[in-house]
């Protein structure tokens, strides 16, 4: 699973030619413990079509700033360089995958 942070974020999702879903956690997170190997798997799943990453708030609080990340885990969907989708908290790997459509 790729991490991404302030310095790729940019090249990695908002110049994606694919629809790219950010997954917005901290390690010391519950929650986005439980939801790190559903993130994982559905990354796993989607290669090709869309694109699956993770950004950690802690080492990026700039990001979870701009995009007004207050609650994690928070999942956004970005296409054409701009966010589309938005949700928080935990799901089944059916709605995560929801989002990206």
């Amino acid at each position: 699973m790729k991490i991404v942070n302030d310095a790729n974020f940019k090249e990695e999702v908002l110049d994606a030619s694919t629809p790219v879903l950010v997954d917005f956690y901290a390690d010391w997170c519950g929650p986005c413990k439980a939801m790190g190997p559903i993130v994982e798997k559905l990354g796993e799943e989607l290669s090709g079509s869309a694109k699956v990453v993770k950004v950690n708030v802690t080492d990026s609080p700039e990001l979870s700033d701009k995009y007004n990340v207050e609650s994690i885990p928070t999942f956004i969907v970005f296409q054409n360089g701009s966010p589309v989708k938005q949700r928080i908290g935990r799901m089944s790997k059916e709605e995560l995958a929801g989002l990206l459509q």
